[in-house]
């Protein structure tokens, strides 16, 4: 029995290793079965003997690797296909001949850029069948009345089909053809690094024809190590230890790739660099005095790589750093959003012109991160506010900071406005975190009780996490650390979603959360002695994600430019003293004398890529006879008046919360209004506004004495609701007060400014709402 509990362990942890070697490949879009047996096996075309031979690349203004404007090699000239009659049956064509499971898309008039050269093909039609583009019927290779203009573009799948192999079918040596490989993986050889996570240093090894092979180094150069370091979310290279790898080379024998690789160093991906010359491989398998490629990459400030071994922690933020220049906001997960730099002390965004994936790229090494898996336009991420700082942004790719590269300064007489916030996806190493957490039970993918795998007693054991204390910023980790987006809810009993009945037990309790932790484990929470009065069954942690999220921003220039003092009888505070929107010293107030009222308007937009909804449902609401509507929201906002030194000295709130459109921009129909019980929201791209002269829109100053404060407003405070981004739900405003007036000045949203200036505030002045 002990032997067989002991082969169990092993198989359980041999299990996770393998688990977690699997987590280097899946930011890159890989097929999860890249390790395992393939069922589908790709045998080479066999073409009749007059098709004209031909071969494709995906060339232009590429945003990935798998997309682009389709070009032909034929005569010995590359040239373009014509969008006349295309369709996606043809470019199904188009991708299954580079190698892509298959075609998503297809773009007309040169959208990827204009050729140049002989236009091959002209009114195409295929059936999705054909082997070759070539097997399509067309005018003729080589008849075409078509312009550049007029260049067709495809984005193809980013999973490659399982053992294609990449054939040059032409005699002809071209060196600018692109490489199209299965798969490619750094693989660590040496034991102390085989033990860490991530994987820094190792072969460099391509999948082709189903077979993983070596890269022999004789033509290997720098830049190609660039190119895969930032791939697997590094952002340089270094130099390794040559002799060992030498020593370690003549003990085995290789299987080498029979080509050499040709990158310029701003490649995203591998399958974006050239094809190089054909090795001249021996009859043992050796090419010449080389021997296979090496590469050692450096990781980010972020990520420290850890032994695989007790999974410690493999996440930390540095402290005591300068404060940088560019950041991301409103991505889900790290490595991901809005790009933002700061600017004379003000952060501001770039104008979506020209941005590309190498200008991207710059912002993600600048960051810690790769390559730029993906460089985003349109305000995809969330609108951000405040000046765009960049537009029509030029890099040569080998800048340190995306303030090195060229730009044109003048973002606003070009029309930029938040509508084209530019954004990134960077590659990030893997971590291996994504092995380490489950949602189960749930009616989809993107729900379900929580589970997490940790080891317990030497073996490794799921179980769930108690839900007492659970909330927003706790279920945000979750679906970050999944991969699935932003959180929608987080459940504290799960009794409706029926687990894995082996893993019932509690593993975690007591966890609190920032909300920026990649992983569960790296949030607060309780040691070994696990603390749950109500247990792990029905009372377990749950979540529900989303890929897109509401993000809620004030207006700080409206709260400058409305505020001023109202001293208002008591008589007519009746409605806002029920509400608690009073001081407290209010209840020995007569109803004769007055209340001294700090008033302002709030005007609250959503940026975000969701409407903002309240989480409690309709049959929950609250109806107040006093005000006439039905309040959704049992805290919306904070006001707070602070000392100086941040002591606070008199606090407004909104009880409660009647959420709909007061106004949209241009085009954004209202769908969210209040009166007769209607549904209560804020549109994206619309707007809530509550004047000054409502109930509750104050802070009551009655007994603050004369002097300089600091006026401050919190919107969602308790993180009820989730968002993409809650660093810009604060306002600060500095405030005087001499008895008789009050002056509101320097308003700003907080994280607006850099920190220097957040402390002491000179002369910001630009706090316009820049409209859709």
């Amino acid at each position: 029995m002990t032997g067989s509990w002991s082969l169990h362990c092993h198989f359980i942890v041999l299990l996770c290793g393998w688990q977690l070697i699997h987590a280097q490949y899946e930011s890159l879009g890989y097929p999860q079965s890249y390790l395992q047996p393939e069922e589908e096996h790709y045998s080479p075309p066999e073409l009749p003997p007059d098709t004209p031979r031909i071969q494709l690349r995906l060339a232009g203004e590429k945003r990935k690797h798998n997309e682009g404007r389709v070009e032909v090699y034929y005569d010995g000239e590359w040239g373009t296909v014509c969008d006349d009659d295309f369709n996606i049956h043809a470019a199904q064509v188009v991708c299954r001949e580079l190698g892509y499971v298959e075609a998503i898309s297809w773009f007309p008039s040169s959208k990827y850029g204009k050729g140049e050269g002989r236009i091959w093909f002209d009114n195409v039609h295929c059936t999705g069948k054909e082997k070759s583009l070539a097997l399509c019927s067309s005018n003729g290779i080589g008849v075409s009345d078509c312009k550049h203009t007029e260049d067709v573009g495809v984005v193809c799948s980013d999973r490659r089909i399982p053992g294609f192999k990449f054939i040059n079918t032409l005699t002809n040596n071209i060196d600018s053809l692109n490489i199209h490989v299965e798969d490619v993986r750094i693989r660590a050889i040496l034991s102390s690094y085989r033990k860490r996570v991530p994987v820094t240093e190792g072969y460099v090894e391509v999948k082709d024809g189903g077979s993983w092979m070596q890269i022999c180094d004789e033509e290997w150069s720098q830049m190609n190590s660039r190119v895969i370091c930032g791939m697997f979310g590094f952002p340089s290279e270094k130099r390794y230890n040559t002799r060992v790898y030498k020593m370690f080379a003549r003990r085995r024998r290789h299987a080498y790739w029979g080509y050499s690789v040709n990158c310029t160093g701003n490649e995203a991906h591998l399958s974006s660099c050239k094809l190089g010359h054909p090795v001249s491989l021996k009859t043992n398998q050796t090419c010449g005095q080389g021997t296979p490629v090496v590469v050692s990459c450096v990781p980010g400030r972020a990520f420290a790589p850890t032994p695989m071994a007790g999974y410690r922690k493999a996440f930390r933020q540095e402290q005591s750093e300068p404060q940088p220049l560019v950041r991301l906001r409103g991505g889900a997960v790290v490595g991901e959003g809005r790009v933002e730099v700061l600017k004379n002390g003000e952060w501001g965004t770039i104008c979506d012109d020209n941005w590309n994936l190498v200008a991207a790229t710059v912002v993600c090494r600048e960051l810690g991160f790769g390559t730029a898996k993906e460089s985003l336009s349109g305000g995809q991420l969330g609108q951000g506010m405040g000046p765009v700082h960049m537009n029509e942004v030029e890099c040569s790719g080998f800048e340190k900071s995306i303030t090195e590269c060229r730009f044109n300064m003048d973002s606003e007489s070009l029309g930029c406005s938040h509508e084209e916030d530019a954004g990134v996806r960077c590659n990030v190493p893997a971590m291996g975190f994504q092995q380490r957490l489950r949602l189960s039970g749930g009616r989809n993918p993107y729900e379900g009780r929580v589970e997490m795998l940790v080891e317990r007693n030497g073996s490794l054991v799921w179980g769930t996490v108690c839900g007492e204390g659970w909330g927003t910023m706790e279920a945000m980790v979750v679906c970050r650390q999944l991969g699935l987006g932003f959180a929608s809810h987080a459940f504290q009993e799960t009794w409706y979603w029926p687990g894995d009945v082996n893993a019932n037990a509690v593993v975690m309790s007591g966890v609190r959360c920032a909300g920026t932790e990649m992983s569960l484990a790296h949030c607060l929470h309780h040691g070994a002695h696990i603390s749950c009065a109500k247990g792990g069954g029905r009372f377990a942690a749950g979540v529900s994600c989303s890929e897109t999220a509401p993000d809620l921003v004030l207006n700080p220039q409206v709260v400058e430019e409305t505020t001023y003092l109202e001293d208002r009888p008591m008589f007519m505070l009746q409605c806002a003293y029920e509400e608690n929107c009073l001081a407290s010293a209010a209840s020995q107030t007569p109803a004769n004398s007055y209340r001294r009222l700090l008033r302002f308007s709030s005007q609250i937009h959503n940026n975000g890529q969701s409407d903002f909804r309240p989480k409690a449902s309709r049959e929950s609401w609250v109806w107040h006879d006093c005000h006439r509507h039905y309040h959704s929201m049992e805290v919306f906002t904070h006001y707070d008046l602070l000392s100086p030194n941040g002591t606070k000295v008199a606090e407004g709130h909104k009880a409660s919360f009647c959420l709909e459109d007061s106004e949209c921009d241009e085009g954004i129909e209202k769908r969210y209004e209040c009166a007769n019980f209607g549904e209560q929201g804020i549109t994206v791209g619309c707007w809530d506004t509550y004047r000054h002269d409502i109930d509750c829109q104050w802070v009551d100053i009655t007994d603050i004495k004369p002097g300089d404060y600091m006026f401050q407003i919190v919107i969602n405070p308790n993180y009820e609701v989730a968002e993409s981004d809650y660093t810009n739900n604060i306002v600060k405003c500095r405030c005087r007060y001499d008895g008789h007036r009050i002056w509101m000045y320097n308003c700003h949203i907080g994280g607006s400014v850099s920190t220097e200036t957040e402390d002491t505030f000179p002369g910001l002045v630009s706090n316009q709402v820049i409209h859709r």
